[in-house]
């Protein structure tokens, strides 16, 4: 049988059992923002959460819940959209970065580091500022004195 035109790596796994897994690991990259995983697992995240970090700095409703349903726990997906896509707002793409580490010690697996280009810790987001309102003058006060500055 030819390869042609299949997309995706099979894991040797039954579709819901590798949906679950690229939930899983998309859902601990974000709470921990660094994860060790094999090279093909990590090639298969990187696009995967990619996608999820461009609709999380759309930011409205519409993108939560469908952040929402592509991540296993509703943390998580509220952390995306409210903590880390704020500070990747000068990145178009390329968001992640794979970093080949050591071999699995039993299985011999080549290990690798998905991780955050931009360091998250060090990049802080401005405060939104606080709106006060004004002390407004009341209109019997300010009516005398542009009638007394009539005459």
């Amino acid at each position: 049988m030819h390869r042609h035109g299949y997309k995706g790596r099979k894991f040797g796994r039954e579709r819901d059992q590798r949906q679950a897994l690229m939930k899983s690991l998309a859902d601990s990259l974000i709470i921990h923002e660094s994860i060790e995983t094999t090279v093909a697992k990590a090639k298969e995240l990187v696009p995967y959460t990619e996608k999820l970090i461009t609709k999380a700095k759309k930011g409205d409703l519409h993108s939560r819940r469908l952040i929402i349903t592509k991540l296993q726990t509703i943390g998580s997906a509220h952390k995306l959209v409210d903590d880390i896509a704020p500070k990747l707002s000068g990145r178009t793409s390329g968001h992640l970065k794979i970093s080949k580490t050591v071999s699995r010690r039993g299985d011999n697996a080549q290990l690798a580091k998905v991780s955050f280009v931009d360091d998250l810790k060090a990049v802080k987001t401005l405060p939104k500022p606080s709106v006060t309102p004004k002390k407004k003058t009341p209109a019997k006060t300010a009516s005398k004195k542009t009638g007394a500055s009539k005459k």
